[in-house]
């Protein structure tokens, strides 16, 4: 029987590409709940909003009644709890919104799922699962250069948006310790793909260089992060959830450390083959030219990497994509898609939001 999977922030990066994966590989029936912030985007959601399994809530994790109601409508088997601030620079600058959605909304949405959960037959409630999707960020930095995050890594965050998704991630496992509720926690390293929010390095890089202007890269650039596919990250997240033994965590990673100068170089690369700046006095230029340096940002981690073996010791999960096949798809989705980011650009995205208001 398919399930019926309840996904937080699904109209967000790596959330819209959890809910396409669902809708697109699988039987089951998905409820998006979004509170449509800046990076909630609809039109991320396309190639589903057709679907007859896929409806979406204009709701507010914090929202304690609203979601009451969408628990008694959708009445799900499953929830996948992906709705949070995620980005460092913005905690950094205006921490409130990271404490109030990734820590009080966390604590909403899981007394929301105690209350309805606490309702269903001892069959139902065993089948049930709360997927908490978390982030490699809580564990801090490493110092060594072959050392690697495990499941086990002691929590070190160093920004307001690790601090509160360590607060979530702790608040998740209280839950199941003081209430029985069946949780399952995943942290992930650094995504990459279609439809992210031209903040985010990957897309900021490919969409300045299309403009002509600076690709800023912080410091001297050499901050090392594991790169994963979007669509990779999405399978994964699918499989823990419905093979993934309850109470536990996986760490799921793309096994792509790269310093984050490669990166811009790389996407530099694919560029300067794929949309050739002009010859100028017989010399070609590249768009590596427009790096440049800028003061680094408070707080900065050297270092992460996600030691992945238990998801793919457990559940057979490996990542399809490297990082090379995975930024050539990137960076050919933006060529070929410039309707999508002109509009998050211009801000014609957020008009005309149609969808269920509790």
């Amino acid at each position: 029987m398919p399930s019926r999977i309840l996904v937080t922030g699904g109209s967000g990066f790596i959330g819209s590409a959890v809910v396409r994966h669902i809708i697109q590989n699988t039987t089951h029936l998905v409820a998006n709940l979004d509170k449509l912030t800046y990076a909630g985007n609809l039109e991320s959601l396309a190639s589903v909003n057709a679907s007859a399994r896929y409806c979406f809530y204009h709701v507010d994790i914090c929202d304690s009644g609203a979601l009451d109601l969408v628990f008694a409508e959708f009445q799900p088997t499953a929830v996948m709890h992906l709705a949070a601030e995620s980005h460092v620079d913005r905690s950094i600058d205006g921490p409130s919104d990271f404490i109030q959605t990734n820590i009080v909304g966390t604590y909403s949405l899981l007394e929301a799922t105690r209350r309805y959960w606490s309702g269903l037959s001892v069959t139902e409630k065993s089948a049930f699962r709360f997927h908490h999707i978390s982030t490699d960020e809580v564990y801090g930095d490493l110092e060594g250069t072959d050392d690697l995050f495990t499941e086990t890594t002691p929590y070190s965050p160093s920004s307001p948006y690790s601090a509160s998704k360590a607060s979530s991630d702790h608040l998740v496992r209280a839950w199941q310790r003081t209430y029985g509720l069946p949780v399952l926690v995943t942290n992930c390293s650094n995504n990459y793909g279609p439809y992210h929010f031209p903040e985010k390095l990957v897309p900021h890089v490919i969409l300045n260089a299309l403009a002509g202007e600076p690709l800023p890269v912080y410091g001297d650039g050499s901050q090392i992060r594991d790169w994963l596919y979007v669509e990779d990250h999405a399978r994964a997240l699918v499989e823990v959830l419905t093979k993934g033994t309850v109470g536990e965590t996986y760490n799921i990673g793309g096994h792509n450390e790269k310093r984050n100068l490669e990166v811009v170089e790389a996407i530099c690369e694919l560029l300067d083959e794929l949309v050739p700046l002009e010859v100028d006095r017989n010399q070609a230029r590249s768009y590596k030219e427009l790096i440049t340096f800028v003061k680094d940002r408070p707080g900065h981690d050297r270092r992460y990497a996600i030691d992945a073996s238990k998801i793919e010791r457990e559940l057979g999960w490996v990542p399809q994509k490297t990082f090379e096949t995975g930024l050539r798809k990137t960076v050919q989705w933006y060529l070929d898609n410039r309707q999508w980011w002109q509009r998050v650009l211009s801000g014609d995205y957020r008009l005309g939001r149609l969808g269920s208001d509790l």
